[in-house]
């Protein structure tokens, strides 16, 4: 699927507020199916699996899968499996190609726990979520938060690695979804404006540095290495899924573009795929921008812009 960047900024000027809540709308939709799909597969098993690449709306989307299934009156609790990362030992830890610690590798997270606890889980037993401290890159010293899932309650784990083979293939009964931004903008001539990829680049961007205080130098250091780690631990697992969503908004790029142009622009040419930020900084001059203003606070957006019901 493809948004035609004519239709986007005339939405925009005529009624940003009305075009936002009709792609919100839509966007409902697709969580309101995934849900049904959801509680159709609780007499098979209470745990629901949801992966997608990084900036793809995960927490938000699963957070919003949980409010959905409790006004159909199940109880849902989401877990992130970012909890489930094992200390990083220099010794231990995978490596990539270039020798240093492979952060995106599954194998980062301990594997053999998050499988014993879908299976305690699905028993009626009580599990303790660990808690991951990422500024010391360690397992938390924190108590662990127990969890135990009553009649009719789902578990939703939401994280990179969630539908891979090492845990699907253990949990075959889970309910399973992928979540990426899918749809490129194009325009009249149907050239590629805008692609999926740089939404969630961006989203990731402008997240980094709001909440996370890290300068775009930092997250384009990283992203060679996540989309890296997409095509090798992610995307091909994502025929794993039941239900594919697709988590990119028509109005997003005209709402981030305020946040997203001035962190690009700091960018230098030298760095390694400058020619990709080269071309977003050609496109955002052609989207009308939209006020944040008119986003609700209830919006996958919000997840990296701020202002969010789902802020953690």
């Amino acid at each position: 699927m493809a948004y035609s960047l004519q239709k986007i900024n005339a939405a925009a000027r005529s009624d940003p507020k009305g075009f936002v809540e009709a792609c919100d709308a839509d966007f409902a939709k697709k969580v309101d199916l995934a849900a049904r799909k959801i509680a159709e597969n609780l007499k098979n098993s209470r745990i629901v699996l949801l992966s997608g690449p990084s900036g793809s709306g995960k927490t938000t989307t699963s957070k919003k899968i949980q409010a959905r299934l409790e006004e159909m009156g199940i109880r849902a609790h989401a877990v992130s499996m970012d909890n489930y990362f094992q200390t990083v030992d220099p010794e231990t830890s995978p490596r990539n190609r270039d020798g240093l610690i492979d952060y995106e590798s599954p194998f980062c997270l301990d594997m053999d726990l998050l499988n014993r606890h879908f299976k305690m889980l699905d028993r009626g037993e009580t599990i303790y979520i660990p808690k991951f401290d990422f500024a010391r890159q360690m397992r938390s010293g924190i108590r662990s938060h127990p969890l135990k899932l009553g009649k009719d309650e789902i578990a939703i784990f939401e994280g990179i690695h969630a539908l891979n083979d090492i845990i699907t293939g253990k949990n075959p009964q889970a309910e399973k979804l992928y979540i990426s931004a899918r749809s490129n903008v194009e325009d009249e001539a149907g050239n590629v404006v805008f692609k999926g990829t740089w939404m969630r680049l961006a989203r990731r961007t402008v997240r980094d540095a709001k909440f996370r205080a890290w300068e775009p130098q930092v997250t384009m250091k990283m992203w060679s290495n996540v989309r890296r780690g997409e095509k090798l631990y992610i995307s091909p697992f994502k025929d794993n899924a039941d239900i594919m969503l697709d988590s990119s908004l028509p109005y997003e790029v005209s709402v981030i573009k305020p946040y997203a142009m001035p962190a690009f622009q700091q960018l230098k040419p030298e760095m390694e795929r400058y020619e990709e930020i080269g071309h977003l900084l050609e496109a955002y001059p052609k989207f009308e921008t939209i006020e944040e203003s008119c986003v609700s606070p209830d919006s996958l957006v919000r997840e990296f812009i701020g202002g969010g019901i789902y802020d953690e």
